[in-house]
């Protein structure tokens, strides 16, 4: 994995992160009591957006890490994940 292929892998995460901890615990203005006028009911009371980014980002840091660290071993390869044998034969498998 080269550093553009980390840092895309990262993006991904993250937005993946943010999207998940976006849904966790939203509060509607009508759940909260106070309507703002010219907004709908189902608007966001109190969205936390700082504190969902910082979430976010922690977590996307650890998948991203374990993830990385797989990739670059070597413990799992594309010839693990070619079920379909779209690679052809593997030139360094022995032969029977």
């Amino acid at each position: 994995m080269n550093l553009t292929g980390g840092i895309v892998l990262f993006v991904v995460i993250w937005f993946m992160a943010f999207l998940v901890a976006l849904q966790i615990g939203p509060k509607s203005q009508a759940d909260d009591g106070e309507i703002v006028p010219g907004t709908p009911a189902s608007a966001p009371a109190d969205l936390r957006i700082k504190r969902k980014i910082v979430a976010a980002t922690m977590i996307a840091v650890v998948l991203w890490s374990v993830i990385a660290s797989v990739i670059l071993s070597g413990a799992i390869g594309l010839r693990d994940i070619d079920w379909f044998n779209q690679l052809g034969d593997d030139p360094a498998a022995p032969e029977n």
